[in-house]
C-alpha cells in the first residue's frame, strides 16, 4: 500500500482526477469497451481506489485483495507471486461482483519496464507464474515476459491469477491518456494504438482466452482539465 496525496502530473494526476470529478467520461469508456459487464448507470461502479478520502491510497501485494474485499479459495497470492508485486493505479468493483483492476499510462516510455528483483526465490516465483500465464494464453516459451514489458505481462499474470486460478470476476483495464502536456504523450489514439500493437506482438498476445476481459481506453486530458469544466 501507498499513501501517495494528490499527485501534481502525469497519469495518477489524471486518474485521480477522473475518480473524484469526471466519473461519467470514465464510465462512458469502460460501457463502450467491456460490454460484457452489462453496465447502464455510474451507480453500478463503486470506486476503491484512488480516492480522495483516502489520501489516494494505492494498494499493491495483499492490500489490494483485501480493498477488493474478495477470498482466494484456491491458491494465496503469497504462493504465486512476492512481496513487492504490481501496485494498482485503480481498483473498483460493480454491483455484480466484477473486479476492475486498472493500470495508467500517458506517454509510450512508460510502457517499457524490466523485472528488477533480486532474490532468488522471488525470481523463481515470478518465473513460474509468468510461465503458467504463458502457458495458459498459449504464448511460445520462447518470448521473454521479463523484459522489456514486464508491467503489461506481471499485470497480466494477475489477471490470470485472479480469474483463472481463483474464479473471480476479474477485468484488466489499461487507460492510455492523449494530450498530457507535462508528459509530452500521444495526441492520437493511433499512436498509442500502434505502440500496442508493437508490444503485444513481441510478447505473442493476440486474440486470447482472457482478451474479453481486458480493454485499452483512450481519455483526452482536454475533456478532464478542471479549468475546462462547467458551462462555457
Amino acid at each position: 500500500m501507498a499513501r501517495q496525496g494528490p499527485a501534481s502530473r502525469g497519469s495518477q494526476r489524471w486518474l485521480q482526477l477522473l475518480v473524484k470529478e469526471f466519473k461519467p467520461i470514465f464510465f462512458r469508456e469502460i460501457v463502450r469497451e467491456m460490454p460484457h459487464l452489462k453496465l447502464n448507470n455510474l451507480d453500478q461502479i463503486e470506486w476503491l481506489s484512488p480516492l480522495e478520502k483516502d489520501d489516494y491510497v494505492e494498494y499493491s501485494d495483499s492490500t489490494f485483495i483485501d480493498q477488493l474485499r474478495v477470498k482466494l479459495n484456491h491458491t494465496p497470492l503469497a504462493d504465486f507471486w512476492p512481496n513487492g508485486g504490481p501496485v494498482w493505479d485503480g481498483l473498483a468493483r460493480t454491483e455484480a461482483g466484477d473486479l476492475l483492476v486498472f493500470e495508467a499510462k500517458s506517454h509510450i516510455g512508460e510502457l517499457l519496464s524490466i523485472l528488477r528483483a533480486k532474490a532468488p526465490n522471488s525470481l523463481r516465483k515470478i518465473s513460474q507464474s509468468l510461465t503458467q500465464a504463458q502457458e495458459f494464453l498459449d504464448v511460445e516459451s520462447h518470448l521473454d515476459w521479463a523484459t522489456p514489458f514486464y508491467q503489461y505481462t506481471n499485470r497480466l499474470a494477475h489477471l490470470y491469477f485472479l480469474r483463472v486460478v481463483n474464479k473471480l470476476n476479474a477485468n484488466l483495464i489499461f487507460v492510455y491518456f492523449l494530450n498530457d502536456p507535462d508528459m509530452n504523450g500521444p495526441s492520437t489514439k493511433e499512436e498509442w494504438k500502434g505502440a500496442l500493437k508493437l508490444l503485444k506482438t513481441l510478447l505473442g498476445l493476440s486474440r486470447h482466452k482472457l482478451s474479453k476481459y481486458m480493454a485499452d481506453i483512450f481519455i483526452d486530458v482536454n475533456e478532464i482539465q478542471p479549468k475546462r469544466r462547467g458551462n462555457p
